[in-house]
């Protein structure tokens, strides 16, 4: 599936606090979503969803229809730049706006709002999407963030007292533009074992595991085993980059063993690199790993490993981008045996119901060159009906990226329908790196 990631740069200026001043904490159950953490956001009396993305110094809303009765306040034109090789785009900021979360509130936010979903997020997750939110949500509390109960609590700086934990380590961060950075290293070498140390931007709003910039240190180059692949869409067009594998991520005592890394090229990343300092980003696929106390306060990040951290690194080997294209109309049959119509001359005709039911549909935004599925002839547009004979509306859309990035050699079957004309195609998924 797609990286989401961008960057914006403004000084943040709002603040949410505890709607009771003698709250002490605050818990959000939240998704998970491709490594992304969702939660419920109300905008001026409207709840909408949102990406909490640390990677982020502004909230953003993106996907705002006419059907959302949405209203902004203080409206002017802007320009934004982020990652990608386009140009700025235009967008709306609007002051003054309440926003909330249960207890949480800001009473004067500043919203971003972007007038053409560039991100196309909301079909490449199976759900709606409304925006991100990050250093504005996180500035003022120490976070607990828990990706295996799904839970993330706020609490006052001075009323948290962190309890003794052996298995927990603490490592400090930097804020440089409202943005966390942290210290980490990477072994990029698989014949040495030379450790190279690197600083990344603390991003909950990636997917991917790490992103390195290449060339960003002399030992930060991709290895001999990747393939080139689109890694997401940023603000300014669409993200390029290698796909590959490294030995090894050491933060403190931790290793993570065999992480799949993306290498961004430099015009992709261009604006990312304004930060010179900066090598790349700690992305969902390791930050999920861990349960974290993200502590902008004190400017430090806790982190202790819970089940998901020797949990493997998995890839799309079938070169398919599935998305959500909405609902469709679909026949269901309702048979039951009990209702039946007795004939004159004793025969027993059962009667057979049928309902209608709105399912999701899916289809193939786009087909990497040389990949499994290309070489079988599966094309962009397609409209997916079925996968290994069951229908392609029984599934989540995250089920079917897990299905295509499952094991090596795994044999796929997937109906199509083209221009009106039904299709099988059959292949197996090719492990590159």
């Amino acid at each position: 599936m797609a990286v989401f990631t961008f960057s914006l740069n403004f000084r943040a200026q709002n603040s949410f606090r505890f709607k009771n001043p003698t709250k002490k904490r605050q818990c959000i159950v939240f998704k998970v979503i491709n490594n992304l953490i969702i939660i419920p956001l109300e905008i001026n009396g409207r709840e909408l969803s949102f990406i909490l993305d640390s990677g982020v110094s502004k909230t953003i809303l993106f996907n705002i229809t006419k059907r959302d009765s949405l209203g902004l306040n203080d409206v002017q034109k802007v320009l934004l730049q982020g990652l990608g090789k386009g140009e700025a785009v235009e967008a709306l900021i609007s002051y003054k706006n309440k926003v909330s979360i249960k207890s949480l509130v800001s009473t004067n936010e500043t919203i971003y709002v972007i007038l053409d979903d560039y991100f196309d997020l909301s079909s490449k997750m199976g759900e709606t999407i409304h925006g991100i939110i990050g250093y504005d949500l996180l500035k003022n509390f120490i976070v607990k963030i828990n990706y295996q109960s799904k839970k993330i609590d706020f609490y006052k700086p001075e009323n948290y007292r962190y309890k003794k934990c052996r298995k927990c380590e603490t490592f400090p961060i930097e804020l440089y533009r409202n943005k966390p950075y942290i210290n980490l290293n990477v072994q990029i070498d698989t014949v040495g074992k030379k450790l190279t140390n690197v600083k990344l931007l603390i991003d909950s709003g990636g997917s991917d595991a790490i992103w390195l910039f290449e060339d960003s240190k002399e030992d930060v180059k991709t290895p001999q085993l990747f393939f080139n692949d689109i890694l997401g869409e940023g603000l300014s067009g669409t993200i390029y980059g290698n796909r590959s594998r490294i030995p090894k991520i050491k933060l403190g005592s931790f290793e993570i063993e065999n992480p799949t890394v993306s290498f961004l090229d430099t015009i992709s990343s261009k604006n990312a690199r304004n930060f010179k300092a900066r090598n790349g980003s700690l992305g969902g696929g390791i930050l999920k790993r861990f349960t974290i106390w993200l502590d902008y306060p004190n400017k430090q990040i806790k982190l202790k490993k819970n089940r998901f951290f020797k949990s493997s690194f998995n890839y799309d080997m079938s070169g398919l981008d599935v998305v959500y294209t909405g609902k469709q109309l679909v026949k269901e049959v309702e048979s039951d045996i009990t209702k039946y119509k007795l004939a004159k001359n004793n025969s027993v005709t059962f009667i057979t119901n049928f309902s209608y039911k709105f399912k999701p549909s899916y289809k193939i935004k786009a087909v990497t060159k040389n990949s499994a599925a290309d070489k079988v002839g599966i094309k962009e547009g397609d409209i997916i009906l079925a996968i290994n004979r069951k229908s392609a509306h029984s599934y989540k859309l995250s089920d079917i990226v897990n299905k295509l990035q499952e094991k090596e050699n795994k044999k796929i079957r997937i109906k199509i329908k083209r221009n009106g004309v039904e299709m099988i195609f059959e292949f197996r998924l090719e492990k590159k790196i």
